[in-house]
């Protein structure tokens, strides 16, 4: 399970990458599949528009906080 935790949060720490990287130049390899949260929930949540950069960026931050948490449990 603590791996499983960790694959998560690595995805959402790529997934926001990606999703600055597709805001500021263009898109990036693997874009359909780490783009999810970039082309589907900001378009449709309306407080984030005009901040979509970050959203990328705290969308980063909570996959730190969850690799980070997910380390610091016991097996």
């Amino acid at each position: 399970m603590r791996k499983a935790i960790q694959f998560l949060g690595a995805y959402l720490v790529l997934s926001g990458i990606s999703g600055v990287v597709d805001h500021l130049a263009v898109q990036p390899v693997m874009g359909v599949f780490l783009n999810f949260f970039n082309r589907v929930v900001i378009p449709r949540v309306d407080f984030l528009t005009g901040y979509e950069v970050f959203a990328n960026l705290v969308l980063s931050a909570i996959g730190v906080a969850v690799v980070v948490a997910a380390e610091r449990t016991e097996p």
